[in-house]
């Protein structure tokens, strides 16, 4: 009798599929993972804003700015008014809004800092003047 040496159709098929399943769950915790890490970098800023209109503009004021810029939070990294796609707040398709209220002559009594989250309802802060 002849013996073969080698591997099956079903043998190659089985272990193909395997690998498939194996690379389709690493890819999603990967992904799922990336888009965690991105949540908590946008809610890192979004705070690092809040902590600095209140604590370092408001103070120094008495009234919130009319738009976020770099010169306008300089007690803080102005990398942080970037999200994690390198869109800068107040940008085209940025993960970051700052919306001003109640604003007269540039001057605002009160805003919202919206980020918007992966999977997750939005995070938000507003203001503790009003």
């Amino acid at each position: 009798m002849n013996k073969r040496n080698g591997f099956t159709i079903i043998e190659l098929l089985v272990v193909a599929t395997f690998l498939i399943i194996i690379a389709i769950l690493g890819f999603s915790q990967y992904t799922k993972l990336t888009n965690e890490s991105n949540n908590t970098k946008k809610r890192t800023a979004i705070n690092a804003m809040h902590y600095s209109l209140e604590e370092g503009f408001y103070v120094k004021n008495g009234y919130y700015p009319e738009k976020l810029e770099d010169s306008t939070l300089s007690t803080m990294d102005p990398e942080l008014l970037k999200d994690p796609n390198g869109k800068k707040i107040g940008e085209k398709d940025s993960s970051y809004r700052y919306e001003s209220s109640n604003c007269n002559g540039g001057k605002c009594k009160s805003y919202k800092l919206v980020a918007t989250l992966i999977g997750e309802d939005d995070y938000i802060k507003e203001s503790r003047h009003k």
